[in-house]
């Protein structure tokens, strides 16, 4: 499962949706499923497992989006920490009096299903050292700008791919701002021209210098995504 997979950031966004009493538990389960496929934790589907949640206090969804070397959302423990990043995302259940780590695996039963496994890691507390939508935002922008200069300085071929979290997945749910709606949008266009990027017909120096700039854009995207994710919360937050 990698982070082309849109579960975990439908499922934070909808699942904060309901949470909020934006929408009804039917429709987030729904829409969750509409761009991931069937979702099971266990063997409880995700509609059945979200209302147990609740009933034991689950009162907001986070999203992890990490990296090799950038635990992006992750607070442990270790191997919580590890199949996230593994999977390239996660989400984390915030309960009452714990956190629970949800990461998605394949779920392959014969030839003609093809679904979603959540399988259940206990979570550490919630960083609080991520980016406001704001300050993911303006690192968004300059991180498109350099970017910009690196690829027009070095310009190669593209290949065209599926994406699916470039059409799908990125987007977020009824009851979330509007900047959080921009920023998200424009985060998920940029990470399917990340997914884009070829190196044929480049030389070193332009490679490195490319590379740069798509590492740091990448960085900054899987944060502006994060950040837009968890913002439907921000104005309780500051009051």
């Amino acid at each position: 499962m990698r982070p082309e997979s849109p579960v975990c950031p439908s499922l934070v966004a909808w699942g904060n949706a309901w949470l909020t009493g934006h929408v009804g538990l039917d429709e987030a389960s729904d829409q969750v499923e509409a761009v991931a496929g069937p979702v099971v934790t266990g063997d409880v589907p995700l509609r059945a497992y979200l209302a147990n949640l609740r009933a034991d206090g689950l009162h907001e969804l986070r999203l992890a989006l990490p990296a090799p070397g950038d635990p992006l959302g992750l607070s442990g423990p270790a191997p919580f920490n590890a199949a996230a990043v593994d999977a390239g995302q996660a989400a984390i259940a915030v309960l009452r009096d714990r956190r629970l780590g949800l990461v998605p695996a394949p779920d392959l039963r014969g030839s003609s299903y093809s679904g979603v496994r959540l399988e259940i890691h206990e979570a550490g507390p919630v960083r609080q050292d991520l980016p406001s939508l704001a300050e993911a935002e303006h690192e968004l922008s300059a991180a498109m700008r350099s970017a910009t200069e690196a690829l027009s300085a070095a310009e190669g071929p593209a290949q065209s791919r599926p994406d699916r979290l470039g059409h799908r997945g990125g987007e977020l749910a009824p009851g979330y701002p509007g900047r959080a709606h921009r920023v998200a949008t424009l985060a998920t266009r940029l990470a399917a021209v990340l997914r884009l990027a070829d190196e044929r017909g480049l030389t070193s120096a332009q490679i490195a210098a490319r590379g740069a700039a798509l590492r740091e854009l990448d960085r900054a995207v899987r944060r502006a995504l994060v950040a837009a994710h968890h913002a439907i919360f921000e104005p309780l937050r500051q009051a």
